[in-house]
């Protein structure tokens, strides 16, 4: 029996700053301590917190010690761990009063947070099995396996109101239904987890912090609609997911809990890995299958749908890791459970990866219903450095910007979609008043048209032209007439682009058209980008009554475009200069200005 436990995140986030390290000097310093017998050392899944990591938490008291560095181990053994005493220095702020612990979900952050697919993250040791069963984990596999027929559980997941965690929102229960109704045979259960949105990390740090729940949705889905295989197909770059996966694969066949004959009910269901090369497109469920099978990732036309003509051909349901990460829940809780949470037609809650102009930039997971501006303004802690809100764009690529005006819409599937947005898998990127909106359609148009698989002409060459044409406009080379074109090529192409990738492709050029038109019209009609952001339509000028001739700026010219003699104005040649802005970086004097 140990007396304390040590949680260090071992996420990717806290990963790539140190916490492996961390992991390792922890043991070592408490075994120089005496302490080895007496503290246990976890890694565990993401906390959400990713602004504070390298995250380490000790219970039972419950310290919250954020930024940890390889130099603070020794500080907390010594200090915590042998005499007692917090090393207030390193807690979150949040979380302590005087010398009081205060529980995380206390917190801002926490506080309006209900977690469900993300509630063993940050809990359990995800390399071990045991953990995972001590919270309830395998329990709803054994329930449906014992107490329930298969179309019991597909009626459990209609009547819990389970929407599709990935994309457009589809009923889980639904897609299930479809596929238990195909004639038996060879069926397949197919996991999601080609996660590419730009700043999107929800599912990777489900596979992390908890991959054994996706087993077990896995093969509750299978016994659902009478399947003995499934697959999970995750991107090669998610290394530590991959390894979970692979560890909690091997431990769920070696218990019995997958394989042949589960727990004596003559059920058998197994999963494999499939690694995927990272193409945004195979996020697509039919491009998904083609390169499970070993065939290029581009879409297949519907109909037939997966449900009826999927993998190999054979009737196949495809769900995302959040959206499996439900599954367990609504089986051992009900679905009325479920259903009690969220609005009237999108149930549950969604996990957001939270990121950008943000103060608490991280994974949370609110109920739907949840409006922007508690999401932003309370769990997100606002935007730094006093900068006012502008936008935050949901969906991903495929998602559209999002005003202030609709800071206060509740945030499910119907609401986003009637403002232009989409849900997505659940990225959201905050940006403020210095972020230029036809710049950042831009940005989202490139990542567009270098993931497009070019399979159909609308996607291939119509986001193309689209692209060219912000080019021009943010290179103030743009006519009125440009956005005219521009906005009746969003539309064709959504239309008639081939898979649902394409088809919202358009999104973010029409979301910012339509909230942000104003921006676009400085662009085209004043050749000025309002934001100061596009680099061709900026003029830099030197204010003689402020300078002071220290030659600050003349020496950090990469291009030698400022000249002037010392302690008189310099002046700058427009000619020469690039735009790079380290003549402003450099200058104490405040003397130059961007325009």
């Amino acid at each position: 029996m140990v007396r304390s436990h040590i949680l260090v995140c071992g996420g990717t986030g806290c990963h790539s700053s140190g916490s492996d390290k961390l992991y390792t000097l922890f043991e070592s310093e408490l075994a120089a301590a005496g302490l080895g017998d007496e503290v246990k050392v976890i890694k565990t899944g993401c906390f959400g917190l990713c602004a504070l990591g390298p995250v380490v938490v000790v219970y039972p008291e419950g310290a919250f010690y954020s930024q940890v560095g390889a130099e603070d181990v020794k500080e907390i053994v010594t200090e915590h761990l042998l005499k007692g005493r917090l090393v207030k220095r390193l807690l979150y702020t949040e979380t302590v009063a005087e010398d009081t612990i205060l529980s995380l979900d206390s917190t801002d952050f926490y506080r309006k947070q209900k977690r469900v697919a993300l509630q063993n993250c940050g809990v359990i040791d995800p390399e071990d099995i045991n953990e995972y069963v001590a919270y309830d984990g395998y329990m709803a596999l054994a329930k449906v396996l014992t107490e329930m027929k298969p179309e019991d559980v597909v009626a459990e997941i209609l009547n819990s109101g389970l929407r599709g965690r990935g994309g457009g929102g589809f009923p889980t229960g639904t897609k299930w239904k479809f596929a238990a109704a195909q004639p038996a045979g060879e069926k397949y259960v197919c996991c999601n987890a080609d996660e590419g949105d730009p700043g999107a990390f929800m599912d990777r740090s489900v596979l992390e912090g908890d991959p054994h729940c996706i087993l077990e949705a896995m093969a509750i889905a299978g016994y659902a609609i009478g399947a003995s295989h499934g697959y999970i197909y995750v991107r090669a770059e998610y290394p530590i997911a991959v390894k979970r996966l692979r560890i909690a694969i091997a431990q769920a066949r070696e218990t019995g809990l997958l394989g042949g004959n589960i727990l004596g009910s003559g059920f058998d269901f197994d999963v494999d890995i499939r690694l995927g090369a990272g193409a945004f497109v195979c996020g697509e469920e039919t491009a998904l299958l083609n390169s499970i099978e070993g065939r290029r990732g581009d879409p297949r036309p519907r109909p037939p749908f997966p449900a009826v003509k999927g993998l190999f051909g054979k009737p196949t349901i495809i769900n995302n890791v959040e959206t499996l990460a439900n599954i367990p829940r609504i089986i051992l809780n009900g679905a009325d459970w479920f259903a009690a949470m969220g609005t009237e037609k999108s149930k549950g809650t969604k996990v957001f990866a939270l990121g950008g102009k943000i103060n608490h930039t991280g994974l949370v997971e609110i109920p739907m219903g949840t409006t922007l501006r508690e999401i932003i303004e309370e769990i997100g802690g606002g935007i730094p450095d006093g900068k006012k809100f502008k936008a935050v764009q949901t969906g991903g690529p495929s998602g559209g910007c999002i005003p202030a005006q609709h800071l206060d819409i509740p945030v499910d599937y119907d609401n986003l979609t009637a403002i232009g947005s989409i849900m997505g898998s659940g990225g959201m990127i905050v940006m403020d008043e210095d972020n230029c909106m036809v710049d950042i359609a831009k940005f989202f148009l490139e990542f567009t048209v270098d993931e497009s698989c070019g399979k159909c002409t609308p996607c291939r060459v119509g986001i193309r032209r689209m692209l060219e044409i912000l080019e021009k406009i943010t290179a103030g080379q743009a006519v009125p007439e440009d956005l005219d074109t521009l906005e009746g090529l969003c539309y064709f192409i959504k239309e008639n682009a081939l898979c649902g990738l394409g088809q919202t492709a358009p999104n973010p050029v029409l979301s910012t058209l339509r909230y942000f038109r104003d921006e676009y019209d400085a662009h085209v009609r004043e050749k000025r980008c309002p934001a100061g952001v596009c680099k061709k339509l900026l003029s830099y000028t030197i204010d003689p009554e402020k300078c002071r001739g220290c030659t600050l700026c003349a020496r950090n010219c990469p291009t030698n475009a400022i000249s002037g003699e010392l302690k008189k104005p310099h002046v700058i040649d427009t000619a020469k200069c690039i735009k790079c802005g380290a003549c402003i970086d450099s200058c104490k004097f405040a003397a130059i200005y961007r325009r």
